[in-house]
């Protein structure tokens, strides 16, 4: 049977480059790259993509910590030294998306550029870009779920190869990681799928249907994680994912019946 992965893919002297790096680092190469075909389709110029990047990408890493931090305070406010050290893990998704999502609302701004439309054009691309990601969690033997026997995880068909890794000091593991990566991916077909029927999706409505799809997998597969952020007793992603899959639902109709100028998505007939 094969060993467990090591988390260090690289290592130069005292440098080390993980595989949750370079994996991170690749969903986003595809996501942009994606997002820089898809934009050029609705008018949004390649400069102003690898600008956003730049400017969203450091937001959404110190945001994400950030979330991570607050929940976590109990931890931390005795342990200030390691606020910073984001290289042993403690990031939140929710908080990374929170921090990209103020990003570009002040960046289209500066830019000109319709907001819902940019948003369209980026949403399928993340949702690609976490189910990648979560890969990074599996080379690390985190984000997994409770306990569990490797006959449960035979059963589910999985490569031997993910089977090996969840099993972390002597006990087999729910591969969580991989049921959000695979619901991720997923999303990121369906909501291709769906944004190229014509008069189907207008402007605003790719990135409403991608906050509906990724929330309400992360409720269910949020409950099944033994790493959850909480406040009180409640897991703080699963009331989340509630509040944002009702926002999402709001947004989408109230624009559709009190914006007679809304725009189909796709426009070819």
């Amino acid at each position: 049977m094969l060993g467990n992965i090591n988390p260090i893919a690289i290592e130069l002297g005292p440098f080390q480059i993980r595989w949750y790096g370079l994996i991170i680092a690749s969903a986003v190469l595809i996501a942009t790259f994606l997002s820089v075909r898809e934009g050029k389709k609705h008018g949004i110029l390649e400069d102003d993509i690898y600008d956003l990047l730049l400017r969203a990408l450091p937001v959404a890493i110190i945001s994400a910590r950030i979330y991570y931090v607050i929940f976590e305070w109990s931890y931390y406010k005795n342990h200030l030294s390691e606020i910073y050290r984001i290289w042993d893990g403690g990031i939140a998704i929710y908080g990374a998306l929170i921090g990209a999502i103020i990003t570009i609302i002040i960046f289209c701004r500066k830019r000109s550029i319709e907001i819902w439309n940019l948003l369209d054009v980026l949403a399928p691309n993340v949702i690609l870009a976490q189910g990648i990601g979560r890969w990074g969690n599996f080379t690390n033997q985190e984000a997994h779920g409770s306990k569990t026997t490797l006959e449960f995880l035979q059963n589910l068909h999985i490569p031997e190869f993910i089977i090996k890794q969840m099993q972390i000091a002597g006990s087999y593991y729910q591969p969580t990681f991989l049921y959000e990566s695979l619901w991720d991916i997923g999303g990121f077909i369906v909501l291709c799928v769906l944004r190229k029927q014509h008069h189907l999706l207008k402007n605003g409505e790719v990135v409403l249907s991608y906050v509906m799809w990724y929330a309400f997998g992360r409720f269910f597969i949020e409950g099944l994680r033994t790493d959850s952020l909480m406040l009180g007793g409640i897991r703080v992603s699963q009331w989340l994912s509630v509040l944002l899959i009702i926002g999402a639902l709001v947004i989408f109709f109230y624009r559709r019946q009190h914006n007679s100028n809304l725009q189909w998505y796709n426009k070819n007939t």
